[in-house]
């Protein structure tokens, strides 16, 4: 030991005995000043250490007064009271020793585990929650918090009454060091799956509690055990899966908490059960609760979508998923709840995009199974196209970003697939409503052609007419009506004012214009005006605020790219090329029809 290690350590035996004496001498005021002391000579050196890691010395150090840490509270001669006034400080002091190096972590857990043994369980409760709770930077590592969450699983099977009250006070805390880890996962840290596990032997805790409960606290443990699971489950797949070949293991042991908490993997992916969860969890408290469970629904989803993803996980839950699959194939309702929960895999950002693609794969699988269509004409579905405007919003993020274009494929499949299982009589005002809340010119355009499509197709359909079968479209077919001017003028008009922006918005643009030529040729070709755009107020509308005005800016910005040798203003007048020919083709149809008037 050099000499400098043989100082702290002395400093360390002289602060210690300091506090000891006047804890025992019952001085309250002076014990306290030399306990906080011995405290800051302890978290100096730590963070000494830590910030000196690659020194030998310094691990060296830290296991050495870690070493005398565990040796003086196994003395049996040690005064209980000098444990319990150490025992509200050393938690965090040791934890932050724990960061040095995995044989520190074992020690530091050791002292924890001893502290646990030896103190009220009450107090150790809220000792732990504190330093889970408070901490700095440099020590916001996992290896602080693993032996802090060792020590409160053995610590909440311990506590004897208000069981509930208590774990669930603890439980936001555990969360929030755990979506705090996930969302800063690096790859060379190798500590999150013994993290992981930790939480995960709180699980193991809560479900050994709960089941010494009776009656409404039972109830409510294993709602609040069913919460913590599902929200552990985002976490570890989002920390976990593009890094670690041990999260499909841990997937596994959370999926057996499942069955403990009576959920079942319908109730999971129509989020019905997970309703149930939450009432029972909130009570009469309000919603500021349950914030710390905002990724539940997450959560529910990816364990459904894990148990389609591996066999493996699907039994260690008794999930019978091709009894899912059929429910979900044979129930509109259900099916569309499960739409709205998948959103969630979509739309989360930090997942990883394996995750996404079987959750899109699981949707095909689906909607591709669906045996009908058919609807009744006495139920209100529009109090369901919120939770489907939203679950195809999310499937548009996939259409967009996906890493590959096979995906991005796949999920455009599927999102024609969830249209169609719309009612006709809805359909289109879910597609106006994502039309006009798309910030993306080729997502625009995407919808636009699909509604001319949709529109083809009514116009087109065969129905019978006498002794033939003749063409025709009604009126009320939500379609073909005076709203589908309004997506052409939502693009070439947009709404803030002014042209729209070019060449940012060129694929609308050009999809805007290709639509409104169909209608004005469809319309006047069969004699028909159910758009109204026909009218002579329409094309004048359209001809002197929509292409005039569009023409004119159209004109300027090419020429302006011309007169540019930049090789990325030639892709802009390559871009804008298409625009121009059918805007002038809309231009020429429009004075023709106002000249017939």
């Amino acid at each position: 030991m050099s000499a400098t290690q043989e100082s702290i350590i002395r400093t360390f035996h002289q602060t210690l005995a300091s506090c000891s004496s006047l804890i025992e001498a019952g001085d309250y005021s002076k014990s306290q000043h030399s306990i906080s002391e011995h405290v800051d000579f302890l978290n100096s050196i730590s963070s000494s250490v830590l910030s000196e890691s690659e020194n030998e010395d310094s691990g060296k150090t830290a296991l050495e007064i870690l070493a005398q840490i565990h040796q003086y509270i196994c003395l049996p001669s040690l005064n209980q009271e000098v444990i319990d006034a150490l025992a509200f400080e050393w938690p965090k002091a040791v934890a932050r020793f724990a960061c040095v190096s995995k044989r520190s972590l074992e020690v530091a857990g050791s002292i924890i585990d001893r502290l646990v043994e030896t103190c009220s369980p009450r107090d150790m409760l809220s000792i732990l929650c504190e330093a889970l709770g408070s901490r700095d930077e440099l020590f916001a590592v996992p290896r602080y918090f693993i032996p802090l969450l060792s020590g409160l699983a053995k610590v909440l099977v311990s506590i004897q009454r208000r069981h509930y009250e208590q774990i669930k006070t603890v439980v936001p805390v555990i969360l929030n060091v755990l979506e705090t880890m996930s969302s800063e996962l690096y790859d060379e840290d190798k500590d999150f799956e013994e993290l992981f596990c930790k939480a995960i032997d709180i699980a193991n805790s809560i479900q050994e509690v709960r089941v010494k409960l009776e009656g409404k606290d039972r109830n409510k443990l294993r709602a609040l055990l069913g919460l913590y699971v599902l929200q552990t489950m985002a976490f570890v797949s989002i920390g976990l899966t593009s890094k670690s070949s041990s999260c499909p293991q841990l997937v596994l042991q959370l999926c057996h908490f499942l069955r403990h908490c009576e959920l079942s993997y319908i109730g999971l992916i129509t989020g019905s059960e997970v309703d149930v969860l939450t009432e029972l969890v909130l009570g009469d408290e309000g919603d500021d609760y349950m914030n710390c469970f905002s990724q539940v629904k997450l959560g529910a989803s990816l364990a459904v979508t894990w148990a389609y993803k591996s066999n493996e996980v699907a039994l260690a839950a008794n999930a019978d998923l091709a009894a899912v699959k059929s429910e979900l194939q044979g129930n509109w309702s259900r099916r569309w709840e499960s739409i709205g929960m998948l959103k969630h895999i979509f739309s989360c950002v930090n997942l990883p995009w394996e995750l996404k693609k079987h959750a899109i794969n699981f949707l095909i699988c689906i909607m591709d199974g669906i045996l009908s269509h058919s609807y009744d004409d006495h139920v209100d579905y529009s109090a369901y196209m919120l939770t489907l405007y939203s679950g195809l919003q999310a499937i548009e993020i996939v259409i967009m970003y996906a890493s590959d274009a096979a995906s991005r494929k796949d999920a455009f499949g599927v999102f024609k697939k969830v249209l169609a299982d719309i009612p006709t009589s809805l359909r289109f005002d879910v597609l106006r409503a994502l039309i006009k809340n798309s910030n993306s010119s080729s997502m625009i355009a995407l919808l636009l052609d699909y509604v001319r499509g949709e529109m083809h197709l009514a116009k087109t359909k065969k129905v019978p007419l006498g002794n033939a079968l003749e063409p025709e479209v009604h009126e009320s077919t939500s379609f073909w009506s005076p709203s589908v001017l309004e997506l052409v003028e939502f693009v070439l008009r947009p709404p803030e004012g002014g042209p729209p922006l070019l060449p940012e918005y060129s694929d609308a643009v050009l999809s805007a214009l290709n639509f409104y030529r169909f209608i004005l040729i469809t319309e006047s070709t069969g004699n028909s005006n159910y758009t109204g755009i026909l009218s002579k107020d329409n094309l004048r509308k359209a001809y002197n605020e929509w292409l005039l005005p569009l023409r004119t800016l159209l004109t300027g910005t090419m020429a302006e790219s011309q007169n540019n040798d930049d090789p990325f203003t030639s892709e802009t007048v390559c871009s804008l090329n298409p625009v121009e020919f059918v805007l002038y083709r809309c231009i020429e149809l429009v004075e023709e029809k106002l000249r017939c008037l």
